[in-house]
């Protein structure tokens, strides 16, 4: 990826394709426009995948609570793109392991979700699930809540460093296209600029050194995600947007052991929740809120938020005894998903959407695992103002195949060298051999080599040290007090790598720090709600109702088996074309 300052003395020429927003989506579409020749310019206001595309649970899934929703359709794209990443980007899309516990009175239960896995199974043609009995599945979680357990299922999907998958999608764009295709970070798109009643640029404005300057392009995209109806105002459209923020508390491994996910319902509101390994602690996810705070200030988990999240993990692990001295981070993220009116933000629709509103180009929606699909619909769209766009070839893969080997420098273990591969594609041998003595040793704590410290500050536009910290690298996650304790040693990086001096460091260090506490640290004690109650009064409550109507059961049983012949059909029809 070239510097930000190589780029910006380019940006007054003349551009096919100006895409505004460094996200995931924003990502995609770059790459797909490279692989067609475009001189495609991409900005961010803030650093790559700051908004959702670092803040999301990690996960790489086909949705199964689509399936539940009926969506069969984004179930089996989301399935297909699963399988597809996890087949091109080893040590950066991994599979992971997904157990789910069925208590006596849940509803789906043993038998909905049987036949729901087992249409998931068949949309990824390939079976995955079982089933275990209660002793069996203590064995595989244990400490497991006990009481009412009827057993549960195990089922496959897959996990990612939703950054980092970001930044090695940008870095391929960038590097495919021999510089026709370049992102750059910390430029704001102002306003946007018109020929004729028509978007034909943006007005950029760089936030590090005030700089304005006017781009043209023959097609504008917004893929802005949650900020895409600031653009649309612009161009005279409707607020569209519901931004809906998702939490997560993040926990040492050690006080929540767990080789695998594990999936169950709130014990509250009956939503689903995920608590699972990533990056050496242990994740638990997610809320679904409104978001009304500005979006441009860092989001913060809410103490209710950590209310519910403490209530999930005291719900199906009470023995462990977790509390707020426990938590190691926490990390907050608001979602772009487009209003219909629901007052329950989680039955709110996750597809993506494409406006076309006076040459502005909107994308926004969609979920992570199919953000190629997203970029695809993206530059079919802008082919009326493109008509000598060639065809997509859509059969190309997501990530560049990584056929290399890493310089053979006798320290890095065989699981390392696949994170390396994984995470930074082609580059993975530059970096290992940048490193300096010692330099290939991991962090203490986390899975991380201090060698990536130091590529990324030199390689890729790190401007501040939060985008080193909690982007480039999840070291402020993962450690405790944002890794604090690593400062003294990543000072001599920055200084060397970034030229930062001692003014430019303590200034850094001490807005990281801020920033940490503030937003990816606990609220204070006192504000959040006793979260213990809150179970006992659910629980209570729960007990005293009836029991669901066999009818309600029959008919979403008869759903989901209905679906299941067909897709079985769909599968024996796929394996005799093979």
């Amino acid at each position: 990826m070239r510097s930000r300052q190589t780029i910006l003395a380019s940006l007054d020429q003349p551009w096919d394709l100006l895409i505004v927003g460094g996200g995931i989506t924003g990502a995609g579409i770059l790459r797909e426009a490279a692989r067609l020749g475009l001189k495609a310019l991409l900005v961010e206001q803030r650093d790559f995948a700051w908004g959702t595309s670092s803040r999301s649970s990690k996960l790489v899934h086909g949705g199964l609570r689509y399936l539940k929703q009926g969506k069969l359709g984004l179930t089996r794209a989301s399935v297909h793109e699963r399988q597809q990443l996890l087949h091109e980007g080893p040590g950066l899309i991994d599979p992971l392991g997904f157990l789910l516990s069925i208590y006596k009175g849940d509803f789906p239960g043993r038998w909905t979700f049987a036949l729901g896995l087992t249409v998931y199974d068949l949309l990824a043609l390939r079976w995955e699930h079982s089933y275990y009995s209660p002793e069996d599945f203590e064995l595989l979680a244990p400490h497991v809540y006990r009481k009412n357990l009827q057993g549960g299922f195990r089922y496959g999907d897959a996990q990612t460093d939703d950054a980092r998958l970001t930044l090695r999608v940008l870095q391929e764009a960038c590097a495919e296209s021999a510089g026709e295709a370049c992102a750059v970070n910390y430029l704001q798109a102002e306003s946007l600029l018109y020929s004729e009643g028509q978007v034909c640029g943006a007005v950029l404005h760089d936030l590090e050194t005030g700089q304005r300057m006017d781009v043209h392009a023959r097609a504008v995209i917004n893929a802005t995600g949650a900020w895409a109806d600031r653009l649309r105002g612009q161009v005279g459209g409707e607020k569209r947007l519901r931004p809906l923020r998702g939490s997560h508390l993040f926990f040492p491994a050690w006080r929540l052991p767990l080789a695998q996910a594990v999936s169950f319902l709130h014990p509250v509101d009956r939503r689903p929740v995920f608590i699972y390994p990533w990056e050496g602690v242990i994740l638990v996810g997610t809320t679904d809120v409104d978001h009304p705070a500005e979006l441009d200030d860092e989001p913060a988990i809410s103490p209710e938020e950590v209310a519910y999240l403490m209530a999930a993990v005291e719900g199906e692990f009470p023995s462990l005894h977790l509390g707020l001295e426990d938590v190691l981070s926490t990390l907050a993220g608001v979602r772009p998903v487009i209003a219909s009116g629901q007052e329950d933000p989680s039955k709110e629709s996750r597809d993506h959407v494409v406006w076309n509103e006076s040459g502005l180009l909107t994308v926004t929606g969609g979920k992570l695992t199919t953000f190629r699909l997203i970029a695809q619909d993206a530059i079919k769209a802008i082919r009326h103002l493109l008509p000598d766009l060639p065809a997509l070839d859509t059969s190309l893969p997501v990530l560049d195949p990584v056929d290399i080997r890493l310089p053979d420098v006798g320290m890095l273990d065989e699981a390392t060298r696949r994170r390396l591969l994984g995470r930074y594609g082609a580059h993975a041998p530059a970096l290992v051999k940048a490193a300096q003595p010692g330099e290939l040793e991991l962090i203490p704590g986390t899975h991380t080599l201090w060698a990536e410290l130091r590529w990324a500050a030199r390689g890729e536009q790190v401007c501040h040290l939060d985008d080193l910290l909690l982007r480039r690298t999840r070291l402020g996650l993962v450690l405790p007090e944002g890794g604090k304790a690593i400062l003294p040693a990543l000072q001599a990086i920055c200084t060397q790598e970034l030229g930062w001096d001692e003014a430019r460091w303590r200034m850094e260090q001490a807005r990281y720090l801020e920033l940490w506490q503030r937003c990816y640290s606990l609220p204070p004690a006192h504000l959040i709600p006793d979260w213990k109650a809150q179970i006992t009064e659910a629980r209570r409550q729960r007990a005293m109702r009836p029991s669901i109507k066999k009818r309600a059961i029959r008919t979403t049983a008869l759903g989901v088996l209905l679906a299941g012949l067909g897709l079985l059909g769909y599968w024996l029809y796929q394996r005799r074309r093979k």
